[in-house]
């Protein structure tokens, strides 16, 4: 088995000498697939264009209500996530990118100066860092409203490591939302410790039920999926390492919610959106949305996500203590009329067709 600094070596030489843009990659797994949601496209045509060729990432991991909070992107890699968010959290927020490839993070670099003159920021609302997701100690504990990563925690050999660490900088009701790769089994060793499948981002993927797992374990609330997206492999060789592996690219939540019940449960508590955040739809995760003015049941650990979060501004949140037993976590009345299935989103675009790993950059501003 690898040891760590072998596992760092592999990804530094394949984000920092073998990639030099997206089109390099051998699959789709680094590359975020469909179309980004309409507040994310409106900031990416904000974005550098030497950043947005130096993208690898599996999905759009960019959360809602951002303004003036302080926001951490794990693995900012050439920065198009950091530039993106810098906009949302405004000039009264900040942004703290982190990343362990010198050649990635001086494109970030170079492009500050641009990115703020872009954006009519005097002041620059972002910092980078050089150094291992692992070890975030130049942060302090409670320090970070909410943390972002795109397709990196399954570059880490010590994923519980990264976990730890994003949930100790959080504050109390923060967010870890990350898209990341999982796969549907474990993976035998002759694949997990494949260079090259490694910094395609396959290797390193989690059997899905251990990643979350290990986000409980952790200290996480209830893991939420937002939103699944299959992964298209078109390389003959890859798939003759991977074999009957499905991959999958996959949006998640997760909450410092200390005491979160393990599952569902039920107390009576009913949520209501106030339409206030930015849209008349409100999206939790591929179950959970929620329609301005209609009140609609939770279950106990929903009740907290949204009432004791950045969320609770924009929710009456109302319950009790009185235990009624398991809750039946089914779509909310506005998922089943919008006909959202789990894994899908009711903003969700098709994925982009074409040939190759990264279809062709659609136009105002995409990334691949």
């Amino acid at each position: 088995m690898p040891t760590d600094p072998e596992f760092h070596a592999w990804v530094k030489d394949y984000y920092g000498r073998v990639l030099s843009e997206t089109a390099d990659l051998k699959t789709n797994a680094c590359c975020a697939a469909g179309a980004p949601p309409p507040h994310v496209a409106q900031a990416l045509a904000n974005v550098h264009d030497e950043v947005l060729r130096k993208f690898y990432g599996c999905g759009f991991p960019v959360p809602e209500v951002l303004e003036g909070m302080t926001v951490l992107d794990l693995g900012c890699g050439a920065g198009r996530d950091v530039y993106v968010i810098a906009q949302l959290v405004g000039p009264t927020g900040k942004v703290i990118g982190v990343d362990m490839t010198e050649a990635q993070l001086a494109v970030a670099r170079d492009t500050l100066g641009w990115h703020m003159d872009r954006f009519g920021y005097s002041t620059p609302n972002v910092e980078l860092h050089q150094g291992y997701i692992e070890d975030l100690s130049f942060l302090a504990d409670d320090s970070v409203d909410v943390i972002v990563s795109n397709c990196v925690v399954n570059l880490s050999p010590r994923k519980d490591q990264v976990l730890a660490e994003a949930l100790r900088v959080l504050k109390p009701g923060g967010e870890f939302y990350l898209s990341d790769v999982v796969v549907d089994r474990r993976l035998p060793e002759a694949v997990a410790f494949d260079p090259v499948l490694h910094g395609e981002c396959l290797g390193g993927a989690m059997y899905t039920p251990d990643f979350e797992q290990l986000a409980r374990q952790v200290g996480f609330a209830e893991p939420r999926v937002v939103e699944r997206s299959p992964i298209e492999i078109l390389s003959a060789e890859v798939l003759a390492k991977v074999g009957a592996a499905r991959f999958e690219s996959v949006t998640y939540r997760l909450f410092n919610l200390a005491g979160a019940d393990v599952g569902c449960e039920d107390y009576g508590d009913v949520a209501t959106y106030a339409g206030t955040a930015g849209d008349r739809l409100f999206v939790l995760d591929d179950h959970h949305v929620f329609e301005a003015g209609r009140p609609e049941r939770v279950c106990r650990n929903t009740a907290r996500m949204l009432g004791e979060t950045r969320f609770a501004a924009h929710f009456t949140v109302t319950g009790g203590d009185t235990h009624f037993g398991a809750f039946p976590c089914d779509p909310t009345l506005a998922a089943r009329q919008l006909g959202v299935a789990r894994g899908t989103l009711p903003v969700a675009a098709p994925a982009p067709t074409g040939g190759g790993c990264c279809a062709p950059k659609p136009s105002g501003g995409g990334c691949c």
